[in-house]
């Protein structure tokens, strides 16, 4: 069984990239298995508070790491570029023992947005953090959902049957290239 560790950048409850995640555990192939997770809870970096030992939340989005053989980033798009919050969760991911938890690791990026190109600055953004944890990112597929509200329900559940598809090719070719 292939493990792969799937994180919403979002904290928003009817969250488009939640359900998106949601989505991609949903439509996975066979013999992969996609861990969702989340950031809620991460607290801002802090050296100092580090130092008085690490926080639970992200104790546990390590472990989780530690356990998958591959990692599903899914971003939103504040700004043109990563949201906050995310980047800040895998900088406390990556700080201290956490650093080569990331290293080798394969990484594959997508995300909606109610915008028109669907995150793709956002995941532009992430390609440095990237390269800098010394991840493999998957190249051969990116999925970006744009005019995300016409593709999910005010639950933050994926609808779109064509999206629905694009997500289970992805999660197809991502799962394959694990192998």
């Amino acid at each position: 069984m292939t493990r792969i560790l799937g994180i919403s950048g979002s904290l928003r409850r009817a969250s488009f990239n939640a359900g998106l995640l949601r989505a991609a555990a949903e439509l996975a192939p066979e013999g992969a298995e996609v861990d969702v997770q989340g950031i809620h809870g991460v607290p801002l970096y802090d050296a100092d508070l580090e130092a008085e030992g690490t926080p639970q939340p992200v104790l546990d989005l390590r472990a989780a790491l530690e356990a998958a053989d591959a990692l599903l980033l899914v971003t939103p798009e504040y700004n043109n570029g990563i949201p906050g919050p995310f980047k800040n969760a895998i900088d406390w991911m990556a700080s201290g023992p956490g650093a080569d938890l990331f290293n080798g690791k394969w990484v594959a990026l997508m995300g909606a947005s109610p915008m028109a190109t669907g995150a793709i600055m956002a995941q532009n953004h992430w390609l440095p953090v990237l390269r800098t944890l010394g991840t493999r990112p998957w190249f051969e597929g990116r999925l970006m959902v744009g005019r995300a509200k016409d593709k999910f329900d005010d639950k933050g559940q994926l609808t779109d049957e064509d999206t629905r598809r694009r997500v289970s090719d992805f999660m197809a070719g991502f799962a394959a290239a694990l192998d």
